[in-house]
């Protein structure tokens, strides 16, 4: 739990010196920070779906997520601002990573609640989410282990940009297709597993390029964006993963059912 380093730290600190922080902080770990606040969220929300909460006690999981993930929050911003050195740049730092928090708390909010409360077209959207959200938490599990290294953690690694079409293909056969509103989040569940890692890598190599003005990072990441979204070899292989995921998942729950009505 010790902070990672920081480029901006006002003295020198060795990394085993760095203080206790609840969450990495860091311009390089911003994915993460949304991999772990919305998978945290949604694991709330299939919970309480799959228990069949009552509204008192999904609001008492919510009040519960609420609480915890403030606190998580604040209490990492406190501890970098402390040890940031004086300045601008300092200043849009701890800014840009605290938006990022508050943005994957928002959206980790939205999935909870699509996902315990809407019905399953809604339900898919907020899964779609916590899957994409998923695949970055099961690659920050594994990345301490691939810095000791080894090959099946490395090939562990390499699988994990194929979590979120797989759970999307999974969550879309749970939903089924039999109606308009459901067909549609179908379409936006694929859409979103195309469109995340494209925006995601805009955003890190805005942020991985220290440009000093917000403004300058905005342009550099929209300049980004429309290209890393249009590289076929990038743009195709979620898209037809996910459909391919969807097909088996659906063939398979229809086999079961067979099976179910013909025992």
């Amino acid at each position: 739990m010790r902070l990672p380093l920081q480029n901006l730290w006002a003295a020198e600190t060795l990394p085993e010196d760095m203080p206790i922080a609840l969450l990495p902080f860091s311009q390089y770990s911003l994915t993460l920070l949304f991999g772990l606040l919305v998978t945290g969220a949604a694991v709330g929300g299939i919970l309480s779906r799959a228990l069949r909460l009552s509204r008192r006690g999904f609001w008492m999981l919510f009040a519960t997520l609420l609480v915890t993930q403030l606190v998580t929050v604040a209490q990492s911003a406190v501890v970098v601002n402390e040890g940031l050195r004086e300045g601008t740049d300092s200043t849009i730092y701890l800014a840009v990573v605290a938006a990022t928090c508050g943005l994957s708390f928002l959206a980790g909010v939205l999935a909870l609640v699509l996902i315990a409360r809407a019905p399953r077209a809604g339900a898919l959207i907020g899964l779609t989410i916590s899957a994409v959200a998923a695949g970055i938490w099961v690659g920050g599990l594994f990345q301490p282990l691939w810095l000791v290294g080894g090959d099946v953690i490395t090939t562990l690694l390499g699988l994990t940009p194929w979590i979120a079409p797989i759970l999307t293909g999974i969550a879309i056969a749970w939903a089924g297709l039999n109606t308009v509103g459901r067909v549609l989040a179908a379409v936006g569940s694929v859409a979103l597993v195309w469109i995340a890692p494209a925006l995601m890598t805009a955003v890190m190599s805005a942020v991985g390029s220290r440009l000093r003005s917000p403004r300058e990072m905005v342009d550099y990441a929209l300049g980004i964006f429309p290209q890393a979204l249009l590289i076929p070899e990038l743009a195709w292989r979620p898209i037809i993963a996910t459909v391919l995921a969807a097909a088996i998942a659906m063939t398979v729950k229809w086999m079961l059912r067979r099976r179910a009505r013909a025992s």
